[in-house]
């Protein structure tokens, strides 16, 4: 019984509150079931795949929507957890049974993406079966990441899947084609941690994507290669994230794309690569880390490598790839000029050792408009207003360049002096975005900075200095 009559009002209004309160959510569950199927299976395809299954439990009209959702996502991660035999493990049986229990009850629709992500749990069979299932319902995007001896756990149908649009392999492990393989509709494939087996059915396998235009190849191992070629009329971008080793004979990568416009290369060279056909490449990341004892052989690969960017307009290179260059020595009189370079960004700090062939690698871009220090310079560099790298000054500089940005700017004596030369030198500059360090300064000391750079003569009188 109530004590008194106000708090049997308070319990009243309290339960009248949480009625509405339910009346409430289960209006907003009517309301979004009422939505066209496709509106809730495009909902339902954000979320993990056993969450989706649970949602046949809030009403009729839900019952049933899990077996057609259009995208599957399965990942054993979660297992990682317990510290038991996981092949073995209970946890390991249930999610097993679990994606069999999904794909056996699912409708005739077709699936868009199907995940699979078997690092604890490992079958075979089983597994295979489940790809197996993906491809008979004209799967659009396959996405696999198994931890597996030998590549054999992929079933044959899929290198002659009809419907397959993106493709995405993670296997640590050769991998092995069957003799024949067709993707007639293939356009993005990502492979990682593979060992290709030979030349001739990798080749094979690349010449079969006919309307190929995304490749990414992820610490890809080509130790049994001798000659790799990666001939498509149709790719258009393509990225190398190399295995972190040098190889001194390593494979000859030849790539013939007449269509490729995005290159982004990362890692030691462990292979020659030149690009023999690439006339409409207009943009390149480049990425070569130092590797002690092989600094010489790796910037002759460096250079063979820019030498095929020749039609970039924008290019991001790494300090390390400057620093690269030094080793090069005589090759430096074959390295290539960038007539159409208008933007180069420089993705790392530039330091007394690299400043060198940071300024030299100017002469070879004539109409650079556009540079961006990402990084700014190493605190312990050294300049001077009267270094001989300025003398003469570049073309580029001189004439074409109308914008420098300058990241990550301490106000040392170096780093001013170098903005003062380039308002200096630079006829055309229209805008320095000057942007401070984490560690921003006091307004007074902004206010130094800017009337030090005011004081200097500008050859441009248009250029606008800022500090966002």
């Amino acid at each position: 019984m109530f004590r008194n009559s106000k708090e049997a009002k308070t319990m009243s209004e309290n339960i009248h509150h949480n009625q509405h309160e339910v009346e409430h959510a289960d209006g907003m569950i009517d309301g979004i079931s009422s939505l066209p199927d496709g509106v809730l299976h495009h909902m339902l395809s954000l979320l993990p795949t056993k969450d989706v299954v649970r949602t046949s439990a809030v009403s009729k009209r839900w019952k049933n929507l899990w077996a057609s959702v259009p995208n599957l996502d399965f990942d054993d991660t979660l297992l990682y957890a317990s510290e038991v035999d996981h092949i073995h493990s209970p946890e390991s049986t249930s999610f097993m049974n679990f994606v069999e229990r999904i794909l056996r009850f699912r409708d005739t629709s077709k699936i868009e993406k199907f995940r699979l992500s078997c690092r604890v749990c490992f079958n075979s069979s089983r597994i295979s079966s489940w790809i197996s299932s993906a491809i008979m319902y004209n799967v659009r995007e396959l996405d696999l990441c198994i931890f597996a001896d030998d590549s054999s756990v992929i079933p044959q149908s899929l290198f002659d899947c009809k419907s397959l649009v993106i493709l995405k392999i993670e296997m640590d492990c050769v991998l092995v084609f069957p003799p024949r393989v067709s993707f007639p509709c293939l356009k993005t494939l990502h492979l990682s941690l593979v060992t290709f087996a030979d030349d001739d059915s990798i080749g094979k396998f690349f010449a079969s994507c006919l309307v190929l235009e995304d490749l990414v190849l992820l610490d890809c191992d080509c130790i049994n290669l001798k000659n790799l070629t990666i001939s498509s009329w149709t790719l258009k971008r393509l990225t190398i994230d190399d295995i972190p080793v040098y190889e001194p004979n390593g494979c000859k990568i030849k790539i013939d794309a007449k269509n490729l416009k995005y290159l982004k290369y990362t890692g030691y060279l462990p292979n020659e690569i030149s690009l023999s056909n690439a006339p409409s490449l207009v943009e390149a990341s480049i990425h070569i880390p130092i590797l002690n004892g092989r600094q010489k052989e790796v910037a002759c690969r460096a250079v063979d490598l820019l030498k095929g960017l020749q039609n970039v307009v924008f290019l991001r290179v790494s300090n390390c790839t400057m620093e690269c260059l030094i080793f090069a020595g005589s090759m430096l009189a074959r390295f290539p000029v960038f007539p159409k370079l208008t933007h180069l960004v420089l993705t790392m700090e530039i330091g007394d050792y690299t400043f060198g062939a940071f300024m030299d690698l100017f002469n070879f871009c004539p109409t650079l408009q556009s540079i961006n220090l990402s990084e700014g310079f190493d605190q312990c560099i050294e300049l001077g207003e009267n270094d001989s790298v300025w003398s003469p000054v570049p073309i580029c500089i001189s004439r074409h360049l109308k914008t420098l940005t300058f990241k990550n700017f301490h106000a040392n004596d170096s780093e001013i002096c170098f903005l003062k030369c380039i308002l200096k030198y630079a006829l055309v500059l229209e805008k320095m975005d000057i942007w401070w360090c984490t560690a921003r300064p006091r307004d007074k000391k902004e206010r130094d900075v800017m009337k030090e750079l005011e004081m200097i003569k500008r050859c441009s009188t248009a250029c606008v200095i800022t500090f966002p």
